[in-house]
């Protein structure tokens, strides 16, 4: 068995002395005075002097390695022992050339897949505990908030696409409607049928334009329904006239 450390660094590689600073009172701040977290580098080092970690580069892998606690990009923090393994020195290299393989620089992410990322891989499979949930907290809820507002844009993208989807439908529907041939009025053969008349050119001024029905609309049908009334009276002037079971709403 031997021991698996984690050495912790605080990020200072900005180039800007300033943000730098910033960053060493972000991290002084919300972890060393409120157990939160802050912004931090971590590597592993199990099996001699050396630390690994992993980190960006545009060809070949980002697992690299450097002696334990030097990393001259960052400023050192601290070391947490996370236990022991059990395996051998050459099934530690196997699983280093696996994730060498697996790492590739180029897939870099700052919130889903950094450094911190590529320790708690390696201390998993090497049987250890992971990192403490302070170490990469800030990486892990950036990542959180940036995959719920990608939902949220989706779920409103699917909503506005059913809901214009069915505004196509409705519409197409109401405009077959008012360009279908008007119900024959009601004689005495079928006036006892119930079914209500469209008013078709009242009816397809209202689909395309929004107006209300014209008054000239409405003295054409008060004419019909006259003459409606008065073949009933000179045809069958002993039964008497029927209601429809639907009226025009």
């Amino acid at each position: 068995m031997t021991e698996v450390v984690l050495h912790i660094y605080d990020v200072t590689n900005s180039g800007s002395e300033k943000t730098n600073n910033t960053i060493m009172q972000i991290n002084k701040i919300f972890k060393d005075g409120m157990g939160l977290g802050g912004i931090f580098h971590s590597a592993v080092q199990v099996y001699g002097d050396d630390e690994w970690s992993f980190g960006f580069c545009e060809q070949g892998t980002g697992v690299f390695s450097c002696p334990s606690g030097k990393n001259p990009m960052y400023t050192y923090r601290e070391r947490v022992v996370l236990g022991s393994t059990n395996f051998s020195i050459f099934k530690v290299n196997q699983i280093l050339r696996e994730l060498s393989r697996e790492w590739p620089g180029h897939t870099y992410d700052l919130l889903s897949r950094n450094c911190n990322h590529f320790c708690d891989e390696f201390c998993e499979r090497l049987g250890v505990q992971k990192l403490p949930g302070w170490v990469n907290r800030f990486a892990n809820a950036g990542d959180t908030a940036v995959e719920v507002a990608g939902t949220t844009a989706m779920r409103f993208r699917q909503a506005k696409t059913e809901i214009v989807s069915a505004s196509k439908v409705a519409y197409r529907f109401l405009l077959s409607a008012a360009s279908s041939p008007p119900v024959a009025p009601d004689t005495p053969s079928n006036s006892g049928r119930g079914a209500p008349r469209f008013q078709g050119t009242w009816f397809k001024n209202l689909v395309t334009s929004g107006a209300k029905p014209s008054s000239s609309g409405s003295d054409a049908d008060k004419q019909e329904g006259e003459a409606v009334l008065s073949t009933h009276s000179e045809e069958d002037a002993d039964t008497p006239l029927r209601q429809n079971c639907k009226t025009d709403s």
